[in-house]
């Protein structure tokens, strides 16, 4: 049977997401993914998924004659159920247009329109663990342990990644960036402080993000001055992203979707939460920790510190982050 599952539109909960993909296929499904450009590279990259569809849509907009050209394709292609991850209306366009015959996914916006199986929504102020939540489209026990995401890449290709901007031998990478908001973003100075660390312990240090992240990059770049430090933002492709934090011997990062492919990856990871919740958006658990200092104030959810002090991501210590990092790059990668 083949089936076709409409990605999330960020990062972090497409990878969020394959442990989803891995119970489909286990039980005969051919899985299809429809996904962003963006997050395409993610998905090829994960167990479970057959094939990847990119729609070339945008954030925020309908592009109704892109929708129905996808919906042509796809109608070809004898899908039998599409797994709806996304909430809203929009997401549910393509595969209702396609003549898809079961369309599973959350009630959310308009009440489940457009789906044929439509699960009650969440309810209430705690924000249960994303995993679960997109393991039980596929009607699994929502009660049991989520498996933990996993993503793969060809260790030839990570190494070719790492080699083609000098990387030989071992680097940690820094992720800054955190397209939600400030709010999630570790002060650079303190980034900078974790470089000159690793610098010290005989690692490269390498700062993975988009063009968005240049002017944090430049920023710790500065405040590191005295050391090597390779700026990648906005250099690299989500793909090449991908390979690279393949090969990296330890990651720091914020709350981001680089943080959640890190950890899929099995690198070890380090992330840095602020305004957000490890409990509802943890890193893969293969070889990760979370810093998080759990204030009154946190988490909040919002996208900048509605009480102006940061002080749920500035009173993280790099010396913290660092000993982590350390700690988690010397336990034995599992199999």
């Amino acid at each position: 049977m083949r089936s076709l599952l409409v990605a999330p539109q960020w990062i972090g909960d497409a990878v969020m997401a394959q442990p989803l993909a891995a119970l489909l296929a286990a039980r005969g499904e051919r899985v299809t993914a429809l996904a962003l450009p963006g997050v395409a590279a993610v998905l090829r990259a994960m167990p479970g998924i057959e094939q990847v569809v990119e729609a070339p849509l945008r954030h925020g907009h309908l592009d109704l004659r892109q929708r129905l050209r996808l919906a042509r394709e796809l109608r070809a292609c004898d899908f039998a159920r599409a797994y709806v991850l996304g909430n809203n209306l929009k997401s549910r366009l393509v595969p209702w247009l396609a003549r898809i015959p079961v369309r599973i996914g959350w009630s959310g916006e308009a009440a489940g329109a457009l789906l044929t199986q439509a699960l009650p929504a969440r309810r209430g102020s705690v924000r249960g663990d994303m995993r679960t939540h997109y393991a039980a489209l596929a009607a699994s026990d929502s009660n049991t342990e989520p498996a933990q995401p996993l993503l793969r890449v060809d260790p030839a290709r990570a190494a070719a990644a790492a080699a083609q901007w000098g990387l030989q031998g071992e680097f940690v990478a820094l992720c800054p960036g955190a397209e939600y908001g400030p709010a999630k973003q570790w002060p650079t100075a303190h980034y900078a402080s974790l470089a000159r660390m690793a610098h010290g312990a005989g690692l490269r240090v390498a700062i993975v993000g988009s063009a968005r992240e240049h002017d944090a990059a430049a920023a710790i770049a500065r405040d590191a001055a005295d050391i090597e430090v390779l700026d990648l933002c906005g250099r690299t492709s989500m793909a090449q992203a991908v390979d690279l934090l393949a090969g990296a011997a330890g990651v720091v990062s914020n709350d981001s979707g680089l943080m959640h492919v890190a950890a899929a990856l099995g690198r070890p990871t380090v992330g840095v939460y602020g305004s957000t919740d490890p409990r509802h958006t943890p890193p893969a658990a293969h070889r990760s920790a979370t810093l998080w200092l759990h204030l009154e104030c946190s988490p909040c959810f919002q996208r900048e510190c509605p009480l102006g002090h940061l002080n749920c991501l500035r009173a993280i210590d790099p010396q913290w982050a660092w000993s982590e990092l350390r700690e988690l790059m010397q336990r034995p990668a599992a199999n």
